[in-house]
């Protein structure tokens, strides 16, 4: 049965070269995988993988002069400087708390802890 991997399809695809799989090829993986396939998806399998991995080759082509981004607009510190300002007393939000005990709110056991 014949394998995939670097030795067959690894450098061809590395070339930009379209890669065709056969019946074969998908038991191979599907075996790998511990995966059982059924007649029917045999027979479309190969195309849809195919495809699968021209969409990949298409990606992988961007050359490495494209950096990686984490957002589409470029930016920088987004945050508001941190200083201090005025805010609720302690004394105040423990005012409108059900229950208090030592400075802070008191709320019921949701956890069973020792």
């Amino acid at each position: 049965m014949p394998r995939m991997g670097r030795s067959r399809h690894g450098d061809l695809r590395d070339r930009g070269i379209a890669v065709s799989l056969t019946a074969a090829d998908v038991v191979h993986l599907a075996e790998l995988a511990r995966i059982e396939l059924t007649e029917a998806e045999l027979e479309k399998l190969p195309g849809q993988i195919e495809g699968i991995l021209a969409a990949v080759a298409v990606v992988s082509s961007v050359g490495d002069d494209v950096l990686a981004t984490s957002h589409a607009l470029s930016l920088s510190n987004v945050f508001r400087a941190d200083e201090p300002r005025p805010s609720l007393a302690p004394e105040a939000a423990l005012a409108m708390a059900p229950a208090s005990q030592d400075g802070r709110f008191r709320v019921p056991r949701i956890l069973e802890e020792d």
